[in-house]
């Protein structure tokens, strides 16, 4: 490998389904934390309106050490859609042998992810009175990303992004995988394929469980923000798709047992919990897309659809989507079926009815 000197930070990224809902203002109260600003700070001046709609919450928190003697910085983001986000950022110096190992280790750490859980526990309780409608089962999602802060040459030159791709586009992809084996060319050719630049001296490679970024601390906070924002939708289409998963479930049991004629009046109150959920997940999953715009900046927004097809979100809004529409037409389904049931008894009443004044007509004229 090139004999470089490298530069960076590894850092994780563990997030939480923790509630419905974190209320942002009561949980700055809490925390004592200062106004927010409108984040992140793109490249380029923007109006406000492509930045967060609801700026999260960052609490910075006290180093944590790790196995092995090793310190850890520690921070949380608590964004109002109910999503808690740890990151773990530990600095490093080495050659690029030094950082494949590192990046291997780091991502396949079980403490990182334990120590992350402990400290997401300890906070959301002291944070309890801000979280709406909370969880006791709490989705995870994972993300490592290896900034590397700068890269010189033996000669001390910073290497550009087009140096970068030519010269170690072997453990870059190692890196991004988090694993130290060589690859073929054309898994190697893959894993670079999603790679954006905005300067010649910045790039960004994105994996679907990791990525690399390689500018200065000032240009990747915003990258590393849009990562994140990427992997906390992920995690809530994940959630989406498991609650509609389970009450369409529910729906079908009901139907495999209806139980005769007189069952189907159930119908309309299993209707209305499906309409009702299947509103209040339509409304969450608006929230979500609408949380950050895009709307005049163009690479933050290409930077963004990369992240995201990467990790899989539109795979799994596809699904939520799907599963959106299948609630959609078994609400119509089961309302179909009360409203036949309702018209057959109020039919039988009006017979019933016909039947006992044709009795008392019949019984008069004798």
């Amino acid at each position: 490998m090139p004999a470089d000197v490298i530069s960076g930070s590894l850092q994780a990224l563990f997030l939480f389904e923790a509630a419905d809902e974190i209320r942002l203002d009561e949980l700055r109260a809490i925390l004592d934390t200062p106004a927010p600003r409108r984040e992140p700070s793109f490249r380029q001046p923007v109006p406000e309106y492509v930045q967060f709609a609801r700026p999260p919450v960052v609490q910075p928190l006290e180093p944590i050490e790790l196995d092995g003697g090793t310190r850890a910085v520690v921070s949380i983001t608590y964004y109002d859609y109910g999503v808690v986000s740890v990151k773990l950022e530990q600095p490093f110096e080495g050659s690029w042998n030094d950082t494949v190992a590192l990046s291997e280790s780091w991502m396949n750490t079980p403490e990182l992810e334990r120590r992350a859980g402990e400290i997401v526990r300890r906070q959301l309780h002291h944070a309890a009175h801000a979280l709406v409608k909370a969880f006791a089962q709490r989705l995870t999602e994972d993300y490592s990303i290896v900034h590397l802060e700068r890269i010189v040459d033996e000669e001390g030159k910073p290497l550009l992004a087009a140096d970068l791709i030519g010269r170690c586009a072997e453990p870059i992809a190692q890196i991004v995988r988090g694993e130290a084996a060589r690859f073929s060319e054309s898994e190697r050719a893959e894993i670079l394929e999603s790679r954006l630049s905005y300067y010649e001296s910045d790039l960004l490679v994105v994996g679907w469980s990791a990525a690399l970024v390689y500018d200065t601390p000032e240009g990747a906070a915003p990258t590393i923000q849009l990562l994140e924002y990427a992997n906390t939708q992920l995690l809530e289409f994940r959630h989406y798709d498991g609650v509609l998963t389970e009450l369409l479930s529910r729906v079908y049991r009901v139907l495999d047992h209806r139980g005769g004629f007189l069952a189907r009046w159930r119908f309309a109150r299993e209707a209305d919990r499906l309409n009702t959920m299947r509103l209040d997940i339509r409304e969450l999953t608006e929230r979500v897309d609408n949380s950050i715009k895009f709307l005049s900046d163009m690479f933050a927004a290409r930077l963004y659809r990369m992240a995201a097809s990467k990790i899989g979100v539109p795979d799994y809004r596809q699904l939520v989507d799907q599963k959106l529409e299948s609630a959609g037409e078994l609400y119509g389904f089961l309302m179909d079926n009360f409203y036949q049931a309702r018209g057959f008894a109020l039919e039988l009443m009006v017979v019933v009815i016909l039947i006992i004044e044709l009795f008392y007509l019949f019984r008069g004229s004798k």
